[in-house]
C-alpha cells in the first residue's frame, strides 16, 4: 500500500496494523522524521514493512513498484497539477488497485471562504472538490469510480477546528494521542450530511481488455 502524503503517519500505522507492506511519502522532512521516531523508534513497528519517505508527488514518474492500494488524505488539495499526480496513481496501480482518495468539499463553507496558496509552499491552491470535479480527473484516465461518502458533520467540524488549535500549540506528533478523539467523532457522525465537510471516493483502476491476435 502507498500512503500518498502520509502527514503525520497516522492512516500509514492503521494499515500497517491491518497487515499491509505500507511505504508513506511525505513532502516534509520534518514530518517524515518524526513519524518515524515515534512509529518505528518509539511503537516499534516493523520498518520492513512499514517505511516513511520524505518524496514529492510529482516524483512518482520516477516509482518503479506497485501497488494494490493507495490512500491520498486531504493532500491532492495541495498540489496544483493534481492531474498528473492522478495520472501516476494510475499508472503505478496493479490491475483492479483501489484509489481511496478524500479530500475537501469545494462546496463546504469553511474552504470558500479559504484564501488560497497560488505559490503551492504548502497551502490549498483550492478549495477542494465536488463528486463531478473527482468524475472528471479521475474517469477519463480508466478509474471506475465505486463509492462517494460525505464526511464531516457541523461536530466534526467543531472537532477539527479544536485540535488544530491544539496543534498549533503541540505540535503534529506531540498532539498525535488526541487524533483517536477527531476520529470518535467521525465515527459517531452520520456520513452523507447535506454539506460534508470533505468527500470520499473509492476509485478503482479497470484492468484492460488485451487486444485479440490479429
Amino acid at each position: 500500500m502507498l500512503d500518498a502524503g502520509s502527514g503525520n503517519g497516522y492512516f500509514s500505522w492503521l494499515a500497517y496494523k491491518s497487515g499491509a507492506k505500507v511505504l508513506a511519502l511525505n513532502f516534509e522532512p520534518s514530518q517524515v522524521e518524526k513519524a518515524h521516531s515515534y512509529f518505528i523508534e518509539h511503537r516499534k513497528a516493523d520498518s520492513s514493512r512499514l517505511c516513511f519517505e520524505q518524496r514529492n508527488l510529482y516524483d512518482l514518474s520516477n516509482e518503479t513498484q506497485t501497488f494494490d492500494e493507495i490512500i491520498c488524505y486531504e493532500t491532492l488539495e495541495h498540489i496544483q497539477r493534481d492531474d498528473e499526480v492522478i495520472a501516476q496513481f494510475f499508472r503505478i496501480l496493479r490491475p483492479a488497485g483501489v484509489l481511496h482518495l478524500c479530500c475537501p468539499n469545494r462546496l463546504h463553507p469553511r474552504h470558500q471562504a479559504e484564501v488560497l496558496d497560488v505559490t503551492e509552499t504548502g497551502g490549498h491552491v483550492r478549495k477542494g472538490y465536488t463528486e463531478q470535479d473527482y468524475r472528471r480527473l479521475l474517469e477519463p484516465i480508466g478509474f471506475e469510480l465505486k463509492q462517494f461518502v460525505g464526511i464531516g458533520s457541523k461536530w466534526v467540524y467543531f472537532v477539527d477546528e479544536v485540535l488544530r488549535k491544539i496543534r498549533g500549540f503541540v505540535g503534529n506528533v506531540a498532539a498525535l494521542p488526541l487524533l483517536p478523539l477527531g476520529l470518535l467523532a467521525l465515527k459517531l457522525s452520520p456520513l452523507n450530511p447535506p454539506v460534508p465537510y470533505s468527500i470520499y471516493v473509492k476509485a478503482v483502476k479497470q484492468q484492460c481488455l488485451e487486444k485479440p491476435a490479429s
